[in-house]
């Protein structure tokens, strides 16, 4: 039986010692070896950032993409081998700045992939300035004023483009963050997860105290329906995304694989696609 252990390999994390990442790459062994699945039946996609290097930590097939791109590439692998379990991840720059376009058409798109971005509210790779989540009056080496833009909320973002799974979760609580990514990755569709995960080195505001004060549980808020979007909005909204939990879930929703005609029934990985010389002739003359 496949553990978590069997999801480790022999390169040590660099992240600064306290950084939130350390405990979202536990939480992402421990549900991928709760779902059952193999090392070699997951693929670990990620982007740019401190986050970025999470893609060569794990046991498991791995790609570090570029800034902002893990998600093209994350649904290209799913496409062409749909029996790999596929779980994208980036930081709150690498998806909400420079990859913010490739999220909003991955979660309206709905591939079943499972995206987990790593939000600390900074740049933390580049030395701290200030990212989309940064709150207003935010002061960084970029914004030494205090930020004047409004932070971007991502789970608004999520719920109103169409996201069929919205959950969140708080790196401090391995726990109910294993259990989120678990479900995420049961879910058949695009799964979007946003992890609270503190900088300890260049955020001093939102701390691992500050999350601890200011988080609420769902599943503490009595009669809460997650397959409701409405409310989901209403409570995203009401406690200004200071929640964790699944947010919501709609099940019935086909994902983008089920939707697509003629999409194959084995993975392009499997399927005799050999081509003859002289074929290819032929098809390159059409380029030339």
């Amino acid at each position: 039986m496949v553990t978590f252990k069997d999801f480790r390999n022999n390169v040590k994390p660099n992240w600064c010692p306290g950084c939130g990442d350390f405990s979202v790459q536990a939480a992402i062994q421990r549900a991928a070896a709760n779902v059952g699945i193999q090392p070699h039946d997951l693929a670990v996609i990620s982007g740019i950032g401190c986050s970025g290097r999470i893609s060569g930590y794990i046991h498991s097939y791995g790609f570090h993409g570029i800034h902002g791109r893990a998600l093209p590439i994350a649904q290209g692998l799913k496409m062409a081998n749909k029996d790999l379990k596929v779980i994208a991840s980036g930081g709150d720059g690498d998806g909400f700045a420079i990859g913010l376009g490739h999220t909003i058409h991955s979660i309206r798109r709905n591939i079943d992939i499972t995206y987990v971005v790593m939000d600390n509210q900074i740049y933390g790779l580049t030395k701290g300035q200030t990212s989309p989540r940064s709150a207003e009056g935010f002061k960084t080496k970029s914004t030494p004023g205090g930020a004047i833009e409004p932070s971007l909320n991502p789970l608004e973002l999520a719920l109103t483009s169409g996201a069929t799974f919205v959950a969140q979760g708080f790196s401090s609580d391995i726990k109910e963050l294993t259990a989120i990514i678990e479900a995420g990755i049961n879910h058949k569709g695009f799964s979007f997860i946003n992890v609270f995960s503190p900088c300890v080195t260049y955020n001093k505001v939102n701390t691992y105290d500050w999350f601890k004060e200011n988080l609420t549980k769902l599943s503490a808020i009595e009669g809460y329906d997650s397959s409701s979007r409405e409310e989901a909005i209403k409570v995203v909204m009401e406690r200004e995304g200071l929640v964790t939990g699944i947010i919501y879930q709609n099940e019935n929703a086909p994902s983008y694989q089920d939707q697509v005609i003629g999409y194959a029934e084995n993975p392009l990985v499997d399927q005799n696609l050999k081509m003859s010389e002289e074929e290819f002739n032929v098809l390159l003359q059409d380029f030339m």
